[in-house]
């Protein structure tokens, strides 16, 4: 079982390497901009530095916090292997899925705090245990898989068999599936896993 402070130590370094700034620098950058909400500074990193999203976010949630002994300076660290996490995920006939993934990822921050755990074909979301998944499904449609219970039967959601990592899950094609009908289930999958 991989270690997930190895994982995060590995994140920040890899940050690091792509901005070419330490995290304190770019705390100070984030202080300078003069945003205050969470969700702003995480969507200033990505549009300033080309951060993703995992990134992004993992900088703006050490803010005024300890930050971590890197035991390296920026550059040091092998930089990842296409530059994040979803450069790996979205390469080849999948890469124009990349905007979709992002336009889901920014509406699921919408509903609060969690960490992204990236896994070698998806991202895993979690709180206190995983609420979703979201990767490519094909090379036209994302998948999000969803682990709560309590979700109701739909035309949308496929029901899996019990045991495995979502109780259920659903594929999107286009930003207008990113509706209320998939919000409320991210919801209720997000609040179960509190």
């Amino acid at each position: 079982m991989a270690d997930p402070n190895a994982a995060l130590l590995t994140q920040l370094r890899n940050i690091q390497a792509k901005t070419g700034k330490t995290l304190a620098e770019l705390h100070a950058l984030l202080a300078g901009s003069g945003l205050t909400k969470h969700g702003e500074k995480r969507s200033w990193l990505m549009a300033q530095l080309g951060l993703g999203h995992g990134d992004a976010n993992t900088v703006v949630s050490f803010e005024g916090k300890p930050l971590p002994d890197l035991g390296a300076a920026p550059g040091a660290a092998p930089a990842a292997p296409a530059g994040d996490a979803l450069d790996a995920i979205y390469t080849g006939n999948k890469a124009a899925l990349r905007a979709l993934h992002e336009a889901v990822m920014a509406r699921i921050g919408e509903l609060g705090a969690f960490e992204i755990a990236p896994k070698k074909t998806y991202l895993s979301l979690r709180r206190s245990k995983q609420f979703a998944m979201v990767g490519p499904a094909t090379a036209k449609q994302i998948e999000i898989g969803l682990n709560c219970k309590t979700l109701p039967e739909h035309p949308r959601l496929k029901m899996e068999k019990p045991g495995g990592m979502c109780q259920a899950t659903t594929r999107i094609e286009a930003e207008a599936q990113i509706d209320a009908d998939l919000m409320g289930w991210l919801k209720a999958a997000f609040d179960a896993a509190a």
